[in-house]
């Protein structure tokens, strides 16, 4: 791969010449956590019963590519989130989930050019949903976690509703369906993450954007962005 070139300030570009055409792209596919988002929920909600130490730990290692099993880190991380309640995951959306700087500028962008918006995550439907209704995203993947009667509207289980989603195989074939739905070949997407699991999608697509990311996800990426917002994407378009 090319070596990578300074566009602007915290912005690297690499295998093309801006300015690129918006329109003519038809998907833009986001990872949430670190990446729409400036944290990880599932640390926030171990927070909340104390197991945020013992979660944070897997987290990283699942992130960093050094627990083979994606599918069994979730599960056991999950397990440890047992007994926080929906006022807790209430509270997170609410006092600490900050969408990341320039996230409405980029989404409203690409719908006014006629982009579709993916958004996915191997987090939680309960906070997929409420910002995908927040900024109008067209489709979302996520888990939906396992909730029993108790106090404050109902407590987690420690299980999932289904079998564990949203490794890095899980987001390829997410984006490579929905082209298919939206009838347009992957060239003609725009992938952005910046963690491990978020490779395989963003090498699917015709642009790889990688956010804030690990040197890994960097190095594969054809648009780096390491200082300011996701809406310095927009820079490299004409």
């Amino acid at each position: 791969m090319t070596v990578p070139q300074e566009f602007a300030p915290g912005l690297a570009i690499r295998g093309f010449t801006p300015p690129l055409r918006l329109s003519d792209f038809r998907l833009l596919a986001l990872a949430m956590d670190s990446t729409l988002v400036d944290l990880d929920v599932v640390d926030e909600i171990a927070d909340a019963v104390g197991m945020k130490a013992e979660v944070a730990a897997l987290s990283d290692a699942a992130l960093r590519g050094e627990i083979a099993d994606a599918r069994e880190s979730l599960r056991r991380r999950v397990a440890l989130l047992k007994g926080a309640t929906v006022a807790d995951l209430e509270a997170i959306y609410v006092q600490r989930l900050q969408l990341a700087p320039g996230a409405e500028k980029l989404v409203q962008a690409c719908k006014a050019a006629g982009l579709k918006v993916l958004l996915v995550s191997g987090g939680f439907s309960f906070f997929t949903e409420r910002i995908r209704d927040r900024l109008g995203i067209d489709f979302t993947r996520s888990n939906v976690l396992e909730v029993r009667s108790g106090p404050n509207c109902g407590e987690l289980t420690g299980r999932m509703v289904g079998p564990p989603w949203g490794d890095g195989a899980e987001k390829r074939t997410m984006l490579l369906e929905t082209c298919q739905q939206l009838g347009i070949p992957p060239s003609q997407a725009i992938a952005m993450g910046g963690d491990a699991d978020d490779l395989p999608m963003m090498g699917e697509a015709g642009l790889p954007v990688a956010y804030r990311a690990k040197p890994q996800v960097r190095e594969q990426a054809m648009v780096a962005i390491d200082q300011g917002g996701v809406d310095r994407l927009l820079e490299v378009f004409a």
